[in-house]
């Protein structure tokens, strides 16, 4: 029986949340809560954003980390913490550290974005070691639990503890005061689950009218797919481009209290993804991340439901690395159907190239990409052309163009396994 009572998974209250609020609120910012013009027009609703990217280290991790660390009695610090993460919960710890003055072993995927990575060693300074393993969150988070074990370090989860989702749920307390009209829908981004059941504890219990709209990327719909399984299940396989949210395995704790307090979860293409954050760029001077993009990228999926009402979308990241802006615009662009490649297999005469830019591209078509290897022993020879486009309506009548043509042609973006080894 005491067995069973140990493994019974542990709840979140509201009074744990106005107390991490009270912990925290002197080294959190209380970020802003802005009306946004621009989509509040485009939605015909009011849309305010939550600046989580405004936050101290650019996300709300810092609210459950530090929360969590502050807790810790001085036998849980002799031999110093530990964490696994993708990048903000290691950049909230890094900073707990070093204002505590502890040391802290933080495990990050070796496809983190360089940015992330120096921005913690920044915040951390000597009260911290990384170490880059694996090419997931889940591969480091297996590396951290080792090393926590081995060295018996405190370990700090960085979704699935109470302590950690308390803080995260700061953010609603925020944001329930600052708004003055009753907030009809929340959209909030989900990796592990731990800001979603935060938010989603206290907006339930302060405002239960309010729905709770979570949002995942498509390459890895961990929460989705459990709550359709009915009980945690580890995704396979994942796309990790949206590094803040892409985890095989949502929580224990997390899963429980999502199951109960989430009014839906919508899937977002992680191409739509980049087209929410340039557009957020350009149109608002806003830097996102990836996982701080999710929320808006869905409000398409509930532009019909959400007419008339109030809105806030939690923006809840905004470490994007510049060098990733080429890829996000490139994933952009064929999400919206503007880029397209093709392997072309133009016969080895004099003439043939100006053919294909004479006759197969439209008018106001440009070629992005071109790779040729001439072989002289084949009457043709391959290239790898990217055509980009002005209005995605024009792809039909290049296809057309190029099969009256007689250019023997694959189209690379309709072959998964090509486009990933060529682009």
């Amino acid at each position: 029986m005491g067995q069973q009572v140990e493994n019974k998974v542990k709840a979140v209250h509201l009074e744990d949340i106005l107390i991490a609020n009270q912990m925290i609120k002197d080294v959190v910012i209380h970020t802003p809560l802005q009306r946004n013009n621009l989509l509040s027009e485009r939605y015909e609703c009011n849309v305010y954003l939550k600046r989580e990217d405004l936050q101290a280290v650019r996300s709300f991790k810092l609210r459950g980390a530090y929360n969590r660390i502050k807790k810790l009695s001085e036998a849980e610090l002799v031999n110093g913490i530990a964490c696994a993460s993708a990048g903000n919960h290691a950049q909230g710890v890094a900073y707990a550290c070093r204002q505590l003055n502890i040391q802290g072993k933080i495990f990050m995927p070796s496809t983190t974005p360089r940015q992330k990575v120096n921005q913690v060693q920044f915040l951390g300074k000597e009260n911290v070691e990384i170490v880059l393993i694996g090419d997931t969150f889940d591969d480091s988070y297996d590396k951290a639990i080792e090393c926590s074990n081995a060295e018996n370090r405190t370990f700090i989860h960085p979704f699935d503890d109470v302590d950690v989702i308390a803080g995260q749920g700061t953010v609603a307390v925020e944001m329930l005061n600052d708004c003055e009209e009753e907030i009809d829908y929340v959209f909030a981004s989900i990796g592990g689950g731990g800001l979603i059941s935060g938010v989603g504890t206290y907006i339930k219990s302060v405002s239960p009218q309010t729905k709770l709209i979570g949002v995942e990327p498509k390459g890895a719909p961990s929460m989705k797919e459990s709550i359709m399984q009915g009980e945690v299940v580890p995704l396979q396989k994942i796309d990790p481009f949206v590094d803040g949210a892409a985890v095989k395995k949502v929580g224990s704790i997390t899963y429980e209290i999502s199951k109960e307090i989430v009014d839906d979860i919508v899937v977002v293409p992680e191409g739509k993804v980049c087209t929410t954050i340039l557009s957020l760029y350009n149109e608002n001077a806003i830097v996102a991340e990836p996982a701080g993009a999710l929320p808006i990228a869905a409000l398409d999926a509930y532009a019909n439901e959400i007419k008339g009402k109030t809105v806030v979308c939690i923006i809840s990241g905004g470490n994007n690395d510049i060098g990733r802006m080429q890829e996000i615009k490139e994933r952009s662009m064929i999400y919206e159907g503007l880029q397209h490649y093709f392997i072309v297999n133009f016969p080895q005469r004099a003439g043939a190239l100006r053919e294909f830019l004479d006759e197969v591209l439209g008018p106001n078509d440009d070629i992005s990409r071109f790779e040729y290897t001439k072989k002289n022993n084949k009457d043709s020879g391959p290239a790898l052309v990217g055509i980009e486009l002005k209005n995605k309506e024009d792809y039909f009548s290049l296809i057309e163009r190029l099969n009256k043509k007689g250019f023997p042609f694959t189209e690379v973006n309709k072959d998964s396994n090509l486009f990933h080894l060529l682009i």
